[in-house]
């Protein structure tokens, strides 16, 4: 993406930070080499992948070792659905020494809760590996285990993933972490579709006051998601916070909405795995990211 650098005033004046888009916010990202490739060039090599395919090819420059992570973690089995509320997730995440997590611990932090893979975050520490820490919350524990192996092989310094439930260990971790909080992402989270396992969300109102009360001046939430209902929900309980937080738009026109008020672009210059196989099943992306206010 291009990011948004710091806002005027900050209460702690973090290192110069890096920025989503335009010139009011904190945040990151530079695109990948291979958008410089011509529209038309890439939609002819588009249509010719599978959607897997297309998601090797937006991370190909990870170089990720598939075979040694194999003897490591073991089969990696993606549970799509998780009850957060089962006995084995209530158990809050241990806070790890910072100082020994980061190379440099009072970096401004982002937090993709749910991180899935890694892959995500690994390319955006990869990019910015001075200037920012990554911190990856995975409820499933053998997709947090891998990523940690791939960030010992890339010999990343700025990225930690952990096994949490970030309902009930996100307040904990980031109250303890040196630096300021400056992103924390909710991407295509788990819809548990069933109206009587709506409370299994992960955006509940604890955890929405959690984020906007820890987040820094000027830091920002990006959430998105395929399924309309879940990025309703997820918009509303962000929006109810309004004396705090401002969507981009109203601070910087230059990040275009929908006439529904949804981004038009993804800011955060590469596309998740499940944002990948949305759209190629022609699915939309929802998508809103918002300020909090000096």
């Amino acid at each position: 993406m291009m990011a948004l650098p710091p806002s005027k005033h900050h209460h702690d004046k973090p290192k110069s930070l890096p920025t989503i888009k335009g010139d009011k916010a904190p945040g990151s990202i530079k695109r990948p080499s291979h958008s410089k490739r011509s529209p038309t060039a890439v939609a002819s090599t588009a249509k010719q992948l599978t959607s897997p395919e297309l998601v090797a090819l937006e991370y190909a420059d990870l170089n990720l070792n598939y075979d040694n992570v194999s003897q490591e973690v073991g089969h990696v089995r993606i549970r799509q659905h998780v009850n957060p509320f089962a006995p084995s997730f209530s158990i809050p995440a241990p806070v790890p020494n910072w100082c020994q997590v980061f190379k440099d611990s009072t970096l401004p932090l982002m937090v993709d809760i749910g991180s899935g893979s890694g892959r995500f975050l690994m390319w955006l520490a990869k990019r910015n590996p001075d200037s920012q820490n990554y911190l990856g919350l995975e409820i499933r524990q053998k997709l947090a285990k891998r990523a940690e192996f791939w960030v010992k092989e890339l010999s990343l310094h700025n990225i930690h993933f952990m096994f949490a439930n970030a309902t009930i260990s996100f307040k904990e971790l980031v109250s303890a972490y040196p630096g300021p909080l400056m992103l924390v992402s909710l991407l295509c989270p788990d819809p548990h579709f069933k109206k009587r396992h709506h409370k299994r969300r992960v955006v509940q109102k604890p955890l929405v006051d959690s984020i906007v009360k820890n987040l820094m001046p000027g830091g920002q939430v990006f959430i998105q998601s395929d399924v309309l209902e879940v990025a309703v929900d997820m918009r509303d309980r962000f929006d109810a916070e309004s004396d705090l937080l401002q969507h981009i738009d109203t601070i910087d026109p230059s990040m275009q909405c929908d006439e529904e008020g949804w981004l038009v672009k993804n800011p955060m210059g590469i596309r998740t795995e499940r944002e990948i196989h949305a759209e190629f099943e022609g699915a939309k992306i929802y998508r809103r990211l918002y300020q909090k206010l000096i």
